[in-house]
């Protein structure tokens, strides 16, 4: 890419990232920054990603900045009943979270308990009403299988997500372009009005381009914006804005 043109893609992107701290070690210090790295000079980001229990806490540092707080229920491992991830869900959305990001019971759903994942999506989407963006994870790199992983989103469409999403970020295979295209072919497919999100291991504006070259190609130049498309990521912005600045990316670590 030219200077120029990764600067275009480094300033879209950025405007794409669910900035996102789901770390063990995540504190409410750790909020307060991750709230003000939010807000960059250049933009805010797409959202922030983080643990429940700091939903309300965000909530009070971003008032009046219009960026969203994400949440995740039934994570990391999807293995929790419907009752709790409903109850969960709706507490969230009572402290502040504006999109939530759910982990489909993705083992199950391996094994070929499909209706178990669907109830999961729709007890979810139900909660959400409106009220809040349902984002679902489909845990691709556990699927592995190209056949399951469009299986798993075509269901989670069919379920009444409005993202389907990659990963979690805690197992050794998140995002990858092939799954990439795999997820976003089955949006193509579905005809209707779903974004997606790729999440782990994006680090460097090439790594966003690649993946934007994806959704340009099979949906349009316009499609990915930040209603249709997000980036789960924790350590892109940084080299985001270097580029933006006209400094070098660094070398990163992490989600």
């Amino acid at each position: 890419m030219t200077p120029e043109k990764r600067k275009q893609t480094a300033q879209r992107a950025l405007a794409l990232v669910d900035l996102t701290d789901l770390s063990d070690a995540c504190d409410h210090k750790a909020i307060d920054n991750l709230c003000r790295r939010a807000q960059t000079p250049f933009g805010p980001t797409g959202a922030i990603c983080i643990w429940p229990r700091y939903v309300s806490h965000a909530h009070q540092q971003l008032i009046g900045t219009g960026i969203p707080i994400a949440t995740v229920v039934n994570f990391p491992g999807g293995n929790q009943s419907v009752d709790m991830t409903v109850a969960e869900t709706a507490a969230a959305i009572a402290d502040g979270a504006e999109e939530i990001d759910l982990v489909m019971p993705y083992r199950a759903f391996a094994d070929g308990d499909a209706t178990s994942a669907r109830e999961m999506i729709e007890a979810v989407q139900s909660t959400c009403d409106k009220k809040a963006l349902l984002k679902v994870i489909i845990e691709s790199g556990e699927l592995e299988a190209p056949e399951l992983i469009e299986s798993a989103s075509r269901m989670a469409i069919d379920a009444g997500a409005d993202f389907i999403k990659t990963s979690t970020g805690k197992v050794p295979v998140n995002a990858t372009l092939e799954t990439a295209e795999i997820m976003i072919q089955a949006i193509a497919d579905s005809g209707k009005d779903v974004g997606f999100k790729p999440a782990g291991g994006i680090k460097s504006v090439d790594d966003c381009a690649a993946y934007l070259a994806i959704a340009d190609r099979i949906m349009g130049p316009q499609w990915a914006t930040s209603e249709t498309f997000r980036f789960g990521a924790s350590s892109v912005l940084d080299n985001l804005l270097a580029t933006l600045d006209g400094r070098e990316e660094a070398s990163v670590e992490g989600y």
